[in-house]
């Protein structure tokens, strides 16, 4: 699919984020909103050069020439999206999320104790990874919502393909809103070498968290499940739909099988990043069955991009395009080269 990038990001595309952001078929007035995202942070680094790690490029003596105001400029600017980001469907913004391209935990720290985020009092669920550019993938959470029970991560193998060492899936257990629900966050391989050829790397990581889900519902069959991360494929691709076992259709999300509500975004042609003039949707949250009946205590409320125009390129070769932090090793004070996305849980105040 080729999409051109340059109409998209116009004022029709923020105006159907706008209103599909407000057509949720409940009230705040009955219910009690809890929101989950996930948002690839863009090398998020710290500006000290770590022993057997690639991250020389991220030191102020690098070729990015990374130094400590351009890392306090980035906390600045990634506090600004996430102050945002859901304030639209709760005032209290996110309340449990997932992040990627994360080097280490202080960043984290660094970033939650930015003004804009200290009242919401995040704590931090992250593992180091043998990812050879220490890069990981962690999470975020406000207690007000969200209690850790435990946590791990999950080691991919991927030897036998020929990958290196690859990004840990991150599992935590806890209670969100008062019901149990689990939390996988991922950074699948990239598409170096070709989408075909590096298909079989995202397959195995997509195995990997199938067997957990799998190893969830077969404990307890109406699990609340949430899976998301960079996937580095598509909601259409088949380490997603296949490997991973999801649908864009609610009533074919049975049996364990993921509800993605990103699918349809996909299907009109609307992403969370570009590449050669084309809309990709890597950026994805996914859903088990059991906040799909109206039976669950814990409901789904819908599932959305954020973006505002701050975030877009508005000149230059990548207009439309989300701002990000360098443009090659040239500095341009951007914010990601991802868009966030959140979903939306509700529950019945009793």
């Amino acid at each position: 699919m080729t999409v051109s990038v340059k109409p998209i990001i116009n004022k029709a595309f923020f105006l159907f984020i706008f209103l599909f952001s407000f057509n949720a078929n409940f009230s705040q007035d009955k219910f009690n909103i809890g929101l989950v995202g996930f948002y690839n942070l863009e090398n998020l680094y710290d500006t000290i050069d770590q022993d057997n790690v690639s991250d020389e490029e991220f030191t102020p003596e690098g070729t990015r020439r990374y130094t400590g105001q351009v890392y306090l400029d980035k906390l600045t600017k990634l506090e600004q999206v996430l102050s945002e980001m859901g304030t639209d469907h709760s005032p209290e913004g996110i309340a449990v999320l997932g992040v990627a391209e994360i080097e280490n935990r202080s960043v984290l720290k660094d970033l939650c104790a930015q003004e804009g985020l200290k009242s919401r009092n995040y704590k931090i669920v992250h593992y180091d990874s043998k990812d050879a550019r220490g890069i990981d993938v962690g999470l975020l959470y406000n207690p007000k919502y969200f209690k850790v029970v435990k946590s791990d991560k999950i080691y991919v193998d991927m030897e036998d393909l020929g990958e290196g060492k690859t990004r840990d899936i991150l599992w935590v257990q806890g209670v969100f809103m008062g019901e149990e629900m689990h939390i996988m966050v991922a950074h699948w391989p990239s598409r170096r070498g070709g989408e075909e050829v590096s298909m079989p790397k995202r397959c195995r990581a997509a195995e990997f968290m199938r067997a957990k889900t799998d190893s969830i519902l077969l404990l307890n069959p109406n699990a609340n499940i949430v899976t998301m991360g960079d996937l580095n494929d598509d909601p259409t691709s088949p380490s997603v739909v296949n490997c991973l076992q999801s649908t864009g259709k609610k009533e074919e999300a049975i049996n364990g099988k993921y509800f993605n509500p990103f699918y349809n975004y996909f299907k009109k042609g609307i992403g969370t990043l570009a590449y050669a003039d084309a809309w990709n949707l890597f950026d994805q949250i996914l859903v088990s069955p059991s906040v799909l009946s109206s039976e669950n205590a814990l409901l789904f409320g819908g599932g959305y991009i954020f973006s505002r125009s701050y975030m877009v390129q508005m000149d230059g070769q990548y207009k439309g395009y989300p701002l990000r932090t360098y443009n090659g090793d040239i500095y341009q004070g951007g914010y990601s080269d991802h868009f966030p996305t959140y979903v939306v849980f509700k529950k019945k105040v009793k």
